[in-house]
């Protein structure tokens, strides 16, 4: 739970920004896990 806040938060801070992509992975696999 505490990661995908992370995560949500991380991805707000760099919107825009090509780290971006690298979050929404992220986001895929927590989810995919969850």
């Amino acid at each position: 739970m505490r990661q995908s806040s992370y995560l949500f938060t991380s991805e707000s801070v760099t919107e825009g920004h090509p780290d971006k992509i690298a979050d929404q992975i992220s986001d895929s696999i927590l989810d995919a896990i969850m």
